[in-house]
């Protein structure tokens, strides 16, 4: 399973964007619009994706996809 991938088709679905305006270096806040709720929810998304649990002190800590693809793939496996 590609980690970036996964990840980039649970933010495309949940911000309403583009695939295309998904990169490593994208902050989901500043660049894609990305609100309290909808971090929320993606967290709850890569929960069940991947099975792995993320603190709420790591979920505040992922701020861009590439934070979110390193916690992944250091807490699955």
């Amino acid at each position: 399973m590609d980690v970036f991938e996964e990840v980039k088709k649970i933010i495309v679905s949940e911000l309403n964007c583009k695939p295309e305006q998904v990169t490593l270096d994208v902050n989901l806040r500043d660049d894609l619009g990305a609100d309290s709720i909808d971090a929320v929810q993606i967290v709850m998304d890569i929960e069940d994706t991947f099975g792995i649990t993320v603190d709420e002190d790591n979920a505040q800590s992922m701020l861009t996809v590439k934070n979110i693809v390193e916690y992944i793939e250091a807490n699955t496996k």
